[in-house]
């Protein structure tokens, strides 16, 4: 196999290793979502399963001899001494290290955002559980109870009284 052949099979290898598809499955919230999801997830397999199997594989050696009894070993000859003196350029990664600050930096700024969500989530969790606390208890909640757990709002609602502001 060639060394550019198999440097992808190995990164396409060790990506699929490394990707946490369970953990990415788990934050989709819609049946579309998941649907893209898992055909994304399909086509990464299958890609990978080509790479695995076309490209690690060296090829079969050619049996010169076969051919010199079917053609003659004149010209199969001039084709064996043509075939060895073929070299194939090594492969010299010029993108990788172009690219790899910018995508190191997009790293960083993924796992921001994911701490920022992370946070924005339990707030919005805590503030539901809260409304569904106060919508269980609301048709027997005093005004002072309320009050209680919103003491922004009383102290607005007892300044507007003070101000003699009664919003109209």
């Amino acid at each position: 196999m060639s060394g550019a052949g198999k440097k992808v099979a190995e990164v396409a290898f060790k990506a699929s290793r490394t990707i946490d598809w369970e953990g990415m499955a788990k934050v989709l919230v819609t049946d579309e979502a998941r649907r893209e999801f898992s055909n994304l997830r399909r086509a990464f397999d299958e890609v990978n399963t080509q790479l695995q199997t076309k490209f690690s594989q060296e090829p079969e050696p050619i049996d010169w001899d076969f051919y010199r009894k079917g053609i003659g070993s004149g010209i199969v000859d001039m084709y064996k001494e043509a075939y060895d003196s073929i070299e194939i350029p090594k492969y010299v990664d010029n993108v990788t290290p172009e690219y790899k600050p910018k995508f190191d930096a997009l790293l960083v700024e993924l796992k921001e955002a994911e701490q920022k969500s992370l946070k924005e989530s339990e707030r919005l969790e805590k503030e539901i559980v809260d409304v569904q606390e106060i919508s269980k208890k609301l048709s027997t909640m005093t005004a002072d109870e309320y009050f209680e757990k919103h003491p922004e709002l009383k102290k607005k609602f007892d300044d507007e009284i003070r101000n003699d502001y009664w919003g109209y």
